[in-house]
């Protein structure tokens, strides 16, 4: 889905490259400014610095002197905002909203106000929606590249994901019964030989040690690591003697 992420008014450059950094690792590239405070804040080097390799993003980026400019061919439209406006659209959070702004619009925009003054009420007017971040009441304030990574995951997120991405290997069961009773019984061996168990005083100790096992179902590479183990002490032992 085509996505564009909007800052208007940004005073920081650093910001600028830490949010196409943020952009970047969420997979969009799309980033429009809007009457920055620096003119050529797309090359100052503290831009640069701040967006850690996410150069092509920043080659990408547009600068534009009216957010008419920046909304060419965007259908959708969130704003963001740490408190709802008296008037003005519905504020949700981003995970209550973007699952279905993800299942029926073509193409959004994420709109970001000035790191001093936020987004001006005219344009947060202009919007389908308003966004806000559930943060603590005591101290909700977010650096703008920090609101943007949020907002970016939370997209994401609400888009499928990565294909691929995350995907957890294939789960193994833990060893058989029969598995574990044979490792048990190597132990035993093992265990006499060394002298920690008395086969004729033997107590609780297999059925203790079988418990045990049971509570730590094993998988059978785990079964194995512990067969070796057996079979080392027992032959520790050999040479001893020897």
């Amino acid at each position: 889905m085509k996505t564009r992420f909007i800052l208007i008014n940004t005073s920081h450059a650093g910001n600028v490259g830490a949010a196409a950094r943020a952009m970047k690792v969420m997979g969009f590239d799309d980033l429009v400014l809007v009457a920055p405070r620096w003119g050529d804040v797309l090359e100052r080097e503290e831009t640069i610095q701040r967006a850690s390799g996410a150069t092509d993003v920043l080659e990408k980026a547009r600068t534009v002197a009216t957010l008419d400019e920046a909304l060419d061919g965007v259908g959708y439209l969130c704003a963001t905002a740490m408190t709802p406006r008296d008037f003005g659209p519905p504020t949700h959070t981003p995970r209550e909203h973007l699952t279905t702004v993800a299942a029926s619009q073509e193409s959004v925009a994420f709109m970001f106000g000035s790191e001093r003054f936020g987004m001006a009420n005219d344009d947060v007017y202009r919007c389908h929606a308003a966004l806000t971040i559930p943060t603590d009441p005591q101290f909700g304030s977010l650096n703008l590249a920090a609101a943007i990574q949020v907002i970016a995951y939370e997209w994401r997120t609400a888009l499928g994901g990565f294909p691929g991405a995350g995907r957890a290997q294939a789960a193994v069961g833990p060893a058989d019964a029969k598995a574990v009773a044979g490792m048990l019984a190597h132990w035993e061996r093992a265990l006499v030989a060394i002298g920690f168990l008395d086969p004729a005083a033997p107590k609780k100790l297999m059925p203790r040690l079988n418990q045990l096992f049971n509570r730590a179902q094993p998988t059978p590479e785990e079964i194995h690591i512990l067969r070796g183990v057996a079979k080392a002490m027992s032959e520790a032992t050999g040479a001893a003697r020897r």
